[in-house]
């Protein structure tokens, strides 16, 4: 069963984590915890980026981790902005990838640069956390 919780963040503001099993269907999980995330901070604005920017990190971590879980973090790191995070077990860094345009896949971390205002991998002795912000309006 995935463990959710909600804790406070050196910047006063709440995060919040859920883990979950390394599969496919765990996008849609970590899409409702961004939603409901956004949602509570009233930045709704983000939501549509935020879901697409988790669902390929998780679909990274799905493909490309080791064991059977991954940890997705929402964590709201000033008023306006928000760190959207997925950490697994493997300390394999993401790549960007060149594709062409009859390629079906690798494009996901090209679609996380172009909607975040930056990301980025954090190497962990059991893996990594690979992030990106977004920033709202205003």
């Amino acid at each position: 069963m995935p463990q959710s919780a909600t804790q406070a963040r050196p910047t006063g503001h709440p995060g919040y984590a859920e883990t979950l099993p390394r599969e496919p269907e765990s996008a849609a999980a970590a899409r409702r915890l961004t939603n409901a995330a956004l949602s509570c901070w009233s930045l709704e604005e983000l939501t549509e980026d935020g879901e697409s920017i988790v669902t390929e990190l998780v679909a990274n971590a799905v493909q490309h981790a080791r064991r059977e879980s991954i940890r997705v973090l929402v964590e709201r790191t000033a008023v306006r902005t928000v760190r959207v995070a997925v950490a697994d077990f493997s300390r394999a860094r993401p790549v960007v990838c060149a594709v062409g345009n009859a390629d079906e896949g690798g494009r996901g971390l090209l679609l996380v640069a172009a909607l975040a205002a930056g990301w980025g991998t954090v190497e962990r002795r059991w893996g990594k956390i690979v992030w990106a912000v977004l920033e709202g309006r205003g």
